[in-house]
């Protein structure tokens, strides 16, 4: 073999090897993003409750939020308590109203209620999306959770759910005077004006599901389960997690 020849093959030999380690490091690469993007999204769900459903045959980028437990507000619950944090899910729906890729929201619900305000914050901030949005109650969607399942374009409840509508409460010591309960007036018409906007439950309805006595033990106020919800006017449908995904696709398409 010639001179020419043997320098010609060692330089494709090498060109090769080149080739092969390149492929190596990308295929190590790769993975490492993998790996990492799964821990991330693993991190996600543990943390937040969040999860993106990017895998179905429509390849719409759905983000998943759940509203879990008792919604914290400026105190700091306990560590044995389930909660949702406002801090956490505010910046999120901000996020995702500047993310170009994700297209939609799912919200899961079950909730026992908790702090007003930062109820309050989380439901106007998803009324205010411009992605579609739905959400879907599951064990339960209480007190100030209510507002949060009617701030989505289209909700859904499943057979066995509940919705508890009661009066303002509040903790702790409380000033017998006129301005007290004139807040708990204001507070409470926040609450029924946002809901009532949201869904096709008039505002006196709402009140006198609030005050109604008998059903609730020691206390005032009224428990929906499932198909009374809508036919209440609360609640858009009765309805799994299905039939929430794919109303969700279809509002994205019809986008």
């Amino acid at each position: 073999m010639s001179k020419k020849k043997e320098d010609k093959n060692s330089k494709k030999e090498v060109l090769n090897n080149k080739n092969e380690k390149h492929e190596v490091k990308a295929t190590k690469l790769n993975t490492e993003e993998t790996i990492e993007k799964e821990k991330w999204e693993k991190e996600q769900l543990e943390d937040d409750g969040k999860v993106m459903l990017d895998k179905g045959r429509e390849h719409h980028k759905i983000q998943l939020l759940s509203i879990i437990g008792e919604i914290e507000g400026h105190d700091v619950l306990g560590n044995n308590i389930k909660s949702t944090k406002y801090e956490h899910i505010l910046p999120t729906l901000a996020s995702i109203e500047d993310s170009d890729e994700i297209q939609g929201v799912l919200l899961l619900l079950n909730t026992m209620g908790g702090d007003v305000e930062a109820g309050l914050a989380i439901a106007e901030m998803i009324s205010s999306l411009s992605k579609p949005t739905v959400s879907l109650v599951l064990g339960g969607s209480h007190s100030i959770g209510v507002p949060i399942a009617v701030s989505s374009n289209y909700s859904f409840i499943v057979p066995t759910g509940t919705m508890v509508i009661h009066p303002v409460r509040l903790n702790g010591l409380v000033i017998g005077a006129q301005p007290t309960y004139d807040y708990f007036k204001q507070m409470q018409n926040r609450i029924i004006t946002f809901v009532s906007k949201h869904c096709n439950i008039s505002k006196k309805r709402l009140e006198t599901l609030m005050m109604q006595t008998g059903i609730l033990t020691k206390d005032v106020g009224t428990i929906l389960v499932g198909k009374e919800a809508v036919e209440e006017g609360l609640i858009d449908e009765v309805g799994g997690i299905s039939m929430a995904v794919s109303k969700l696709h279809e509002m994205i398409e019809k986008r």
